[in-house]
């Protein structure tokens, strides 16, 4: 279990791939544990090295006290790179890891190549809201907002299928002081002006039936960056990534050859 010690926590990360092949990021979504890729990861063609790590407060890495500023966030996605001596990576990041994915191209340009902004924006709803989700986690635990994360997350087949289920489970064993401290991360970033300085290839993932970052919301974001396009996935909810994991593959590596990473 490969461990980054940082000045306050250790990070749980993962390689797959090839360790000389052409890097890939992928940065998660609230909620939610590495293994969010797996499905991803066994689909993408040979060639690419593949790192991936649980945010801090989820998964397997250390948990601080909340809140969490997004800089922090951002820190450690940068902080795992540099000690995996990897430059140009192509990060492809994913609600929350979306937003760490814009501010990582920002800050250290050198790291960041490509990016994918999938199911996210330069800012997601508003301090109230998520003083509100806050408060209803520390009202009712993630048991009790489960439920209303699931109708989030994915679209109306899926649920119905029963597939949902571990990942549900994997919601409620997340620590609560790790959820509200990247709800207050959110909650505290904007990156429309930094995102509209980007110039770097970028490809937007939107959900059709995404109810946390509406497709309109994404496209919003990807248009503050010349030349970015934004693929719309039907029948998919806020974790795209899950639901159609082939599909979402695909799309990935159709944009790393175009960008010349694969």
């Amino acid at each position: 279990m490969p461990m980054l010690d940082l000045d306050d926590i250790s990070l749980h990360y993962r390689e797959d791939g090839d360790p000389d092949g052409a890097p890939v990021m992928f940065l998660n979504s609230l909620g939610t544990e590495l293994s969010l890729w797996d499905g991803v990861v066994a689909h993408l063609p040979p060639g690419l090295r593949l790192v991936r790590a649980d945010l801090r407060g989820h998964g397997r890495s250390g948990c601080p006290p909340a809140p969490y500023p997004m800089g922090a966030l951002i820190r450690d996605a940068e902080a795992l790179l540099d000690h995996l001596n990897i430059r140009a990576a192509a990060v492809v990041g994913l609600s929350i890891g979306g937003m760490i994915a814009q501010g990582l191209a920002v800050k250290r340009p050198d790291l960041v190549r490509a990016l994918v902004l999938s199911n996210t924006a330069a800012k997601i709803g508003t301090p109230a809201l998520w003083q509100d989700r806050i408060a209803d986690l520390e009202r009712l635990g993630l048991e009790g907002i489960a439920d209303a994360v699931m109708e989030r997350w994915f679209g109306r087949s899926f649920r119905e299928t029963g597939a949902h289920k571990p990942w549900r489970e994997m919601l409620v064993r997340q620590r609560a002081e790790g959820y509200k401290g990247c709800c207050a991360a959110i909650a505290g970033s904007d990156f429309y002006t930094p995102t509209s300085g980007l110039r770097l290839p970028t490809r937007g993932i939107a959900g059709a039936e995404d109810r946390a970052t509406p497709p309109d919301l994404v496209r919003e974001t990807i248009e503050l960056i010349p030349g970015a396009e934004m693929v719309l996935m039907r029948g998919v909810g806020h974790l795209p990534c899950v639901e159609k994991p082939a599909e979402y593959a695909a799309l990935l590596a159709e944009f790393l050859e175009r960008a010349g990473h694969l």
